[in-house]
């Protein structure tokens, strides 16, 4: 199964995007488990005034950059905490269905638009704190790092 990470926004040179580029990296050696790399799509914050609208657009444009065929999750602060071993779990159960891809959501600025939150099959949260978008996408791929470790037996997560 393909997984990949939709975001909006887009990650600058420095620290983020290469500790982000070292976690998909890292992602890329685990094909053995049935599961391929981290592929990167990246969406365009909107320039919209209004946060509603803003929102909307960029909802609609996450929605219409997933390749077809592909399951959806998404990561919102108004999603589900979850423990690293059960969300490990998700992802296997997704594998273990036959899916052929499986692609991560992250929102802007002012988070996810319904639309996408309704269309995911799970979301999580990393808590109640607010997180700008290159954290949390570094955090995204580290715990998709995490679960490859776990259903691998690797003994990087440590329970």
């Amino acid at each position: 199964m393909k997984l990949g990470l939709i975001c909006v926004g887009r990650l600058k040179a420095g620290p983020e995007r290469e500790l982000y580029a070292r976690y998909a990296e890292r992602i890329g050696a685990f094909r053995r488990l049935g599961l391929e790399g981290l592929e990167l799509k990246e969406i365009d914050e909107s320039k919209i005034a209004a946060a509603a609208e803003r929102t909307s657009r960029e909802g609609a444009e996450l929605l219409a950059a997933l390749p077809p065929e592909s399951r959806l999750a998404a990561f919102d602060e108004r999603g589900k905490a979850a423990t690293s071993a059960a969300f490990a779990q998700f992802i296997a159960d997704e594998r273990d269905k036959g899916r052929k891809a499986l692609w991560f959501a992250i929102g802007g600025a002012e988070g996810l638009d319904e639309s996408v939150r309704a269309r995911a099959a799970a979301v999580f949260s990393f808590g109640a704190m607010t997180l700008p978008h290159q954290l949390a996408r570094i955090l995204a791929a580290e715990q998709i790092y995490r679960a490859m470790t776990i259903l691998s037996g690797h003994p990087y997560h440590r329970a």
